[in-house]
């Protein structure tokens, strides 16, 4: 069971939140939503778990319409938003337990679907969510939003805010989810996280700026990318964005990820420009594209 959107466009007054927006998920993919805060990425979930009302276009989650069989909905999906929002007085346990009985289950019931993540945190059960740690908080709101065996998980950046090592711990879980049958969508402002999913939207403003696999939509960037360092990586970056034949200018990491208008660039020229400008200890070298390269060329 899976998801289809078409043409939902979205308006606040005089904003337009989402303009158009067309795609499908297939049945069991893990599929991402990428873009940076206020693209419409929350918006879009609220529309398609039921929450809110699109002005256009129409959407089906696991075959049910959002809109006439909202009830159907809200019984098979869950999601999971980007700001913590269990009861924070409550325990672990108390949660947990909170949740399955809403849906009229237990956490006996489905113990298996979320025991691997659960025995992570099974040893502060007694513990209020309120005190927990950034990572156990993701991890006990993914236990609470899978106890009813949804068929559709919807996560809204979840994980925003939260170390490097519950990032990582947090997709493996998603991974192994994908084992279950559960189809996936989820959202995120990291570009490296573009790379763990199946296929991936990439919106701004939003619209949808192109729909691939991560691989396809690097595959496809159109320029030769140069990662430029000196030994003033501010002045460099204010330099290259005066040159004349740059094509785009934007810091990366330790680099400043700089591609030229021009078909035969010579590496020498655009440094004897940067030494001209009293700017020394320059290296420039090809580098690969990343989907954060695709991204920022599409959204210009």
């Amino acid at each position: 069971m899976g998801i289809t959107v078409s043409n939902i466009s979205k308006s606040y007054k005089n904003v337009k939140a989402l303009k158009n927006i067309t795609f499908n998920v297939k049945s069991g993919e893990l599929f991402g939503l990428i873009g940076p805060d206020g693209a419409g990425k929350t918006t879009l979930f609220r529309i398609l778990t039921t929450l809110l009302i699109a002005n256009e276009g129409t959407a089906t989650i696991a075959g049910f319409n959002v809109v006439s069989d909202y009830k159907k909905i809200r019984n098979s999906v869950s999601y999971m938003p980007g700001k913590f929002s269990l009861y924070q007085d409550l325990t672990i346990e108390e949660n947990l337990t909170f949740f399955a009985t809403i849906f009229g289950t237990t956490i006996k019931e489905n113990y298996e679907l979320i025991k691997d993540i659960y025995v992570q945190i099974e040893p502060f059960k007694d513990r209020r969510a309120g005190q927990l740690s950034g990572g156990m908080k993701q991890k006990l709101s993914l236990c609470c939003a899978l106890i009813h065996k949804p068929k559709v998980l919807f996560l809204d950046e979840p994980t925003t805010g939260v170390d490097p090592v519950s990032r990582k711990e947090f997709w493996d879980m998603l991974k192994r989810l994908q084992q279950k049958d559960i189809t996936i969508l989820v959202s995120t402002p990291y570009m490296d996280e573009a790379a763990l999913c199946d296929r991936i939207a990439l919106i701004q403003d939003g619209k949808i700026l192109q729909i691939d696999t991560p691989k396809a939509i690097v595959k496809h960037y159109p320029n030769q990318i140069y990662n430029v360092r000196a030994n003033n990586m501010y002045q460099l970056i204010n330099v290259l964005k005066a040159y004349k034949f740059n094509h785009s200018v934007y810091p990366f990491g330790e680099f400043v990820h700089y591609t030229d208008s021009r078909t035969d660039f010579n590496i020498e020229d655009l440094k004897q420009y940067l030494l001209s400008k009293n700017l020394s200890q320059i290296t420039i070298k090809k580098t690969e594209p990343t989907i954060e390269d695709t991204f920022m060329e599409l959204a210009k």
